[in-house]
């Protein structure tokens, strides 16, 4: 068995701040304010200068060393900003590591994220040639899979509209179809499955498991473990953009769901990791126990809050948690509007959501936090907080369930009509 990828000692390096986004009159403006020491004149009032950060740098990715055999299905898992979706960019050639080595043997098709490759006022038609002969596809092979794509991708009706009609599902079906069908000898697939339904994310794993069994190499970022646990043998668990742990895919992601010790409290306010109209902005989540102390690790059983403060005003809105775990996105979700029977007037400050019991059953789960009005989503933080869950005798049996049991329990009593104890 040959080797697909190489990689040895990659890095990546991003600067920090905002550099040339606006006009050259104005940039040169903020320069020379800058110079002497002055606030940027382009500043709104009451904003913060956290474009300023010059001189400041982040490792995406730090010496990372590992091989990709040609046939392999490979995991990569981690948290948000682990650097996985930059591996994936440097693989792709959408982006240049700053040191180290990238060997590919093989043709690469990539779906990064929704979209890519894609022109908006070009048909479905006209964009599956274009995305094909992005891949280095000539028009009789993209030709002969040109019917087999658009059926996988549910698109028939629409393969002669624009694609910037498309819905997000729509668009992630037809640009995963592209990818997975023209036959590249590398496969390397984002998250972007999370968009279609559970259909859809379903027919997209089997054919990457076609792809594998064809010989062909995947690598594949996900959240969901257990997509990952079926799919993969082999997985690479990235942290803070080192290489944690890379071997067996179960082993790799045991030590992945380990929680981490320590609790660190972290600005949101300019987190990237966010969707919505911007209306008003998530500045922090914090999770507290009954006495209001900050957390991250929970007995089940016991009662907690989640407290989320913001910035801005809003008319006529509602406040949501939700909390998922590894193997499920959405576990529990605690709606202002459907638990309160409220539409709020909601204005700057804290927003707190009290659990009278953790439900949970032992595991890592995270926090997402929403901010919407009607049908708009004004500020979505997915992920935004991780905890983990500690087994407890809830029952008072001398047993703590675990793992096995679900994923929450519920209080409950046996009637038995021949009850013997032993």
């Amino acid at each position: 068995m040959s080797t697909a990828i190489t990689i040895e000692k990659l890095s990546k390096q991003y600067r920090l701040g905002t550099i040339g986004n606006r006009t050259l009159y104005q940039d040169i403006n903020r320069w020379w304010a800058r110079m002497r020491g002055n606030p940027d004149p382009l500043l709104k009032i009451g904003d913060a200068d956290h474009n300023n950060r010059e001189g400041e740098y982040i490792w995406a990715l730090k010496d990372v060393n590992f091989q990709v055999q040609q046939g392999e299905t490979v995991g990569i898992i981690g948290r948000n900003g682990a650097g996985k979706s930059t591996l994936l960019k440097i693989l792709s050639q959408v982006t240049a590591p700053t040191t180290g080595v990238v060997k590919v043997k093989g043709r690469i098709a990539s779906l990064l994220e929704v979209g890519t490759g894609f022109h908006p006022e070009l048909t479905g038609r006209e964009n599956i040639f274009l995305n094909g002969a992005i891949l280095g596809m000539s028009k009789v092979e993209i030709r002969q899979k040109f019917d087999e794509i658009v059926v996988f991708a549910e698109v028939e009706k629409f393969i002669d509209t624009p694609v910037k009609r498309y819905s997000s599902g729509m668009y992630v079906r037809l640009a995963f179809a592209v990818a997975a069908h023209l036959e590249p000898e590398i496969l390397v697939v984002d998250e972007v499955l999370a968009v279609g339904d559970i259909a859809f994310q379903k027919k997209c794993l089997g054919k990457m498991g076609n792809v594998a069994q064809e010989g062909r190499t995947v690598l594949f970022v996900s959240h969901n473990m257990v997509a990952i646990e079926s799919l993969c043998s082999k997985s690479v668990y990235l942290d803070e953009g080192s290489v944690m742990n890379i071997g067996d895919t179960r082993d790799v992601i045991s030590d992945y769901l380990k929680p981490k010790e320590n609790v660190d409290s972290v600005n949101l306010e300019f987190s990237k990791n966010r969707t919505g109209t911007g209306a008003a902005r998530i500045t922090n989540v914090l999770l507290k126990d009954s006495i209001g102390v900050e957390i991250n690790t929970i007995p089940m059983g016991d009662p907690f809050y989640v407290e989320v403060y913001y910035k801005g005003g809003l008319k006529r809105a509602n406040v949501a948690i939700i909390i998922g775990g590894v193997y499920n996105d959405k576990i529990i979700e605690a709606n202002s509007y459907f638990s309160y029977n409220a539409i709020l007037d909601l204005v700057s400050g804290k927003y707190v959501c009290h659990f009278k019991k953790n439900i949970l059953l032992p595991g890592v789960y995270n926090i997402t936090a929403y901010l919407g009005r009607f049908d708009e989503n004004v500020d979505t933080l997915k992920n935004c907080l991780e905890f983990n869950v500690e087994p407890a005798d809830v029952y008072g049996t001398g047993h703590a369930m675990d793992q096995r049991c679900g994923i929450v329990y519920v209080d409950h009593d046996w009637d038995f009509e021949n009850k013997k104890m032993g």
